[in-house]
C-alpha cells in the first residue's frame, strides 16, 4: 500500500514531468558551445553551477547517472564528428534536454515537497534523485512503486 504523501509526489513527478516535456524546446545557443570555456569552466551547463568541479561534475555524471539510469554518457551527449568522442557542450540530442528537465523536477520536488532549503544535484540532502523512479533503467518503469 502507497501511503498519501509518496502518491502526492508521484503525482507531482508525473505532472511536473508531462508538462514540462510537452513545453520543452532546445535552448537558442544550442550546440554552440565546445566544452570547457576560455577561462576553464564548463560551457553550456544550464542547470549545473557553472563553476562546477571537475571532481563534482564527474560525480554527478558518471556515478549518479551511470548507476541510478544505467547509461553511458552516448545517451545524452552526440558523438563529435571529428573526434569520435563525446560533445559535451552539445544539445543535438534531446535526452540531454530531458535530462535537464528532470534535474529540474527533483530539485522542485525536494524543494517543495521534502522542505530541502538548497536543494543541489549530487548532493546528501536530496530524498528524490534520478535513481528514485528509474532504479538503474534508462526509462522507469511507470507501473513500478517507489
Amino acid at each position: 500500500m502507497i501511503g498519501k504523501r509518496k502518491m502526492v509526489v508521484i503525482a507531482a513527478m508525473s505532472l511536473t514531468l508531462f508538462t514540462t516535456l510537452a513545453a520543452m524546446t532546445p535552448g537558442k545557443d544550442a550546440g554552440k558551445d565546445p566544452g570547457k570555456g576560455s577561462g576553464g569552466g564548463y560551457t553550456n551547463l544550464k542547470v549545473l553551477p557553472k563553476n562546477i568541479s571537475t571532481k563534482d561534475l564527474n560525480k554527478i555524471m558518471v556515478d549518479e547517472f551511470t548507476d541510478e539510469l544505467g547509461v553511458s554518457c552516448a545517451f545524452c551527449h552526440a558523438e563529435n564528428k571529428e573526434t569520435h568522442r563525446p560533445d559535451y557542450a552539445s544539445d543535438e540530442k534531446p535526452e540531454k534536454q530531458i535530462a535537464r528537465t528532470m534535474m529540474r523536477m527533483t530539485l522542485n520536488i525536494n524543494k517543495k515537497f521534502f522542505m530541502v532549503k538548497h536543494p543541489v544535484i549530487g548532493g546528501d540532502g536530496m530524498a528524490v534523485t534520478c535513481g528514485t523512479c528509474h532504479r538503474g533503467q534508462a526509462h522507469p518503469d511507470p507501473t513500478a512503486a517507489p
